[in-house]
């Protein structure tokens, strides 16, 4: 089952970021998406990401993809179970801070506010920092050409895709307010515009 102690590790650290995922999506599903610009292609590639995040799962419980292991050093596994780590401190940072005001697709609530306190002091879209993070924890963590490369293949095109039009969608809402939030953050990392 376990061949690794980094499948152990990522197995772990995943059930916690699961955690974090579905508490925040129950807590907050009953509440209703008064604009909603969610598109064919933003749902294709969140079902694709959805892929990406279940074939590690396969490979830690299934001798199926077994035949694309390579080897890596023993600190890149390490660096990798670090960077799942902040991961998920970084996508339940995002969560509480935006609290009501999370969606799981492009939209806005009733009532949306622009958060730009806490983690969103420093980065406009923290979740996305996460799941980059997380995509790269994996390919460093699992040494599989397929489970290790699954998130961040299809993961890339979801943020290329959807940041933009998230932006857009900000801009309309608040204007000058976010115009001013976009000069002072970065997009994903500090100091990165």
């Amino acid at each position: 089952m376990f061949g690794n102690i980094f499948k152990i590790v990522y197995f772990v650290e995943y059930v916690l970021i699961s955690v974090v995922r579905v508490f925040h999506t129950r807590k907050y599903r009953t509440l209703s998406v008064s604009i909603d610009k969610k598109t064919l292609l933003d749902i294709v590639l969140l079902g694709l990401s959805g892929i990406g995040m279940v074939v590690p799962l396969i490979y830690i419980f299934s001798p199926i993809m077994d035949f694309a292991d390579y080897n890596l050093p023993l600190w890149i596994g390490w660096l990798g179970a670090v960077l799942f780590a902040a991961a998920v401190w970084l996508l339940w940072r995002s969560h509480v801070d935006l609290g009501r005001n999370w969606t799981p697709t492009l939209g806005l609530r009733k009532g949306h506010e622009l958060i730009t306190t806490g983690i969103f002091k420093y980065i406009r879209h923290p979740m996305y920092a996460a799941h980059i993070l997380w995509a790269v924890a994996q390919a460093l963590m699992l040494h599989n050409g397929i489970a290790g490369f699954s998130l961040l293949v299809v993961f890339v095109p979801q943020y290329l895709s959807r940041v933009k039009a998230e932006e857009w969608m900000m801009l309309e809402r608040f204007g000058e307010q976010y115009r001013n939030y976009m000069k002072k953050t970065g997009r994903i990392f500090p100091y990165c515009k």
